[in-house]
């Protein structure tokens, strides 16, 4: 349902927590689908589809939410580190 996705839940859900940095950046570059080695804001509004084929788009709200999250140095898109 739109406004139900945390970022923390999910992240829980798919074990990222628990994959080695090497396959943490093997996720980085599908969801990187320019490959221009960052995630931007229009790349996350799709993250949910990459898991799965029937995953529904983020709401503008969640996909902000999502790239603060994971903005470390605050340029609107997130690096591989």
């Amino acid at each position: 349902a739109a406004e139900s996705f945390n970022y923390k839940k999910f992240f829980e859900m798919v074990g990222l927590k628990n994959k080695s940095p090497e396959d943490v950046q093997k996720v980085f570059h599908i969801l990187d689908k320019d490959q221009s080695g960052f995630i931007e804001e229009e790349e996350l509004k799709f993250v949910l589809k990459g898991f799965a084929p029937d995953g529904r788009d983020l709401s503008d709200k969640e996909t902000k939410a999502l790239l603060a999250a994971g903005d470390k140095d605050g340029d609107g898109k997130i690096g591989a580190d």
